[in-house]
């Protein structure tokens, strides 16, 4: 602008008159209140995730990564194939058919390509400032059922229950090796979802450390019973039965919920009701009530979603450490309905663009 100088002051020109600018572009973008982005912390461990409520996606808005379903081909997993994968540690059977041969209802095998072996010492090193030990560990692989074409969904609730029994088994008798921290029982359903074979089955690894997201866990829980002598979930599961908005399902012992800070659309937390640190120290009623929720949960997230992949996690306390005053275990299932990508691993944040609230909804209400 021109400055005019009259005397020691300059004195500015009076403005023309214009027409008013127009609103900038982004003023249409203007979110209100309701579909606001929200961060929502998890009370464990700390972790945020974005809610993004402006994407706001229904169940129909996902697309399934469920690859379709062969016909034919040599399956290790079936019966008749049992000398394909290497000898089973444990079984279940009714006609007192021979370790190794067909007639089982459920066997666990060692992974034919393990993560980690059993055989050896740690041999713990240090290598300047980085450590190493050798890779020990056990790697197993529950085969669930001997259908083929079968899904965890499907079988019937004895079956549901006979798979958790295998999971309890197989821990007691792991437990046992000093050598091992931690057990990890988890499913990976669908090839999206990590499944490299289509025959229904869940894995477990034993690993002589604790991973760092458990240890996260258990200082947070120890952190909150240090202030408040209670543990966080048993308050977690009163809040969300007396709010009642993220709860999906529930019976006598067990309560299935959307997190209040879900990573992942659709994620479902399954809680015992009575405190428990560890899986494995559950009672036979307990096992018969997580194998009913456990099947409703999974017919509900298949009509809801269209059978999608998923990933299923026990987490459990782990051995050898003073934790039961203030850890709790629990089932996570995830669908994998979305990707992590760089902003996920470059901050720990997830995006998650389905409220809890909403989904908890679509679930509790979807006709079985």
């Amino acid at each position: 602008m021109t400055m005019i100088f009259t005397g020691s002051e300059p004195v500015k020109p009076e403005a023309p008159c214009l027409p008013p600018s127009p609103p900038l572009e982004f003023a249409r973008f203007t979110l209100s209140e309701e579909n606001m982005p929200e961060l929502r912390k998890d009370p464990v461990i700390g972790r945020w995730v974005i809610i993004s409520s402006e994407r706001g996606k229904r169940p129909t808005d996902y697309k399934s990564e469920a690859a379709p379903r062969r016909n034919g081909g040599f399956c290790p997993f079936c019966p008749g194939h049992e000398d394909k994968t290497p000898p089973e540690v444990l079984s279940y059977r009714k006609d007192g058919s021979a370790p190794n041969t067909a007639g089982w209802d459920l066997r666990v095998v060692p992974n034919k390509f393990p993560a980690l072996q059993i055989e050896g010492g740690l041999n713990r090193q240090g290598e300047g400032i980085f450590d190493r030990m050798n890779g020990i560990g056990a790697h197993e692989v529950i085969i669930e059922t001997p259908l083929h074409d079968a899904t965890l969904a499907s079988l019937g609730e004895k079956d549901v229950e006979n798979v958790l029994w295998s999971f309890h088994d197989r821990v007691l008798d792991l437990k046992k090796d000093r050598r091992f921290k931690y057990i990890l029982l988890f499913k990976n359903h669908g090839e999206a979802a990590g499944a490299s074979l289509e025959h229904t089955h869940s894995q477990l690894i034993a690993l002589p450390i604790l991973p760092k997201r458990v240890r996260e866990e258990i200082d947070g829980c120890k952190t909150y019973f240090s202030f408040k002598e209670r543990c966080i979930y048993c308050d977690i599961i009163k809040q969300e039965t007396d709010a009642g908005v993220r709860v999906i399902a529930e019976n006598w012992d067990f309560i299935a919920i959307s997190p209040y800070a879900p990573r992942f659309p659709f994620e479902m937390w399954v809680l015992p009701k009575n405190h428990g640190a560890s899986f494995e120290s559950a009672q036979k009623h307990e096992y018969e009530n997580l194998a009913k929720i456990l099947k409703d949960l999974l017919v509900r997230m298949d009509r809801v979603l269209d059978s999608p992949p998923y990933n299923l996690i026990v987490q459990t306390s782990p051995f050898h450490e003073l934790v039961a005053d203030f850890y709790h275990w629990r089932i996570e299932i995830m669908p994998k309905l979305t990707k992590v990508a760089g902003f996920e691993w470059g901050t720990g944040f997830y995006i998650n663009p389905t409220l809890p609230e909403e989904a908890a909804t679509f679930m509790r209400e979807v006709v079985l």
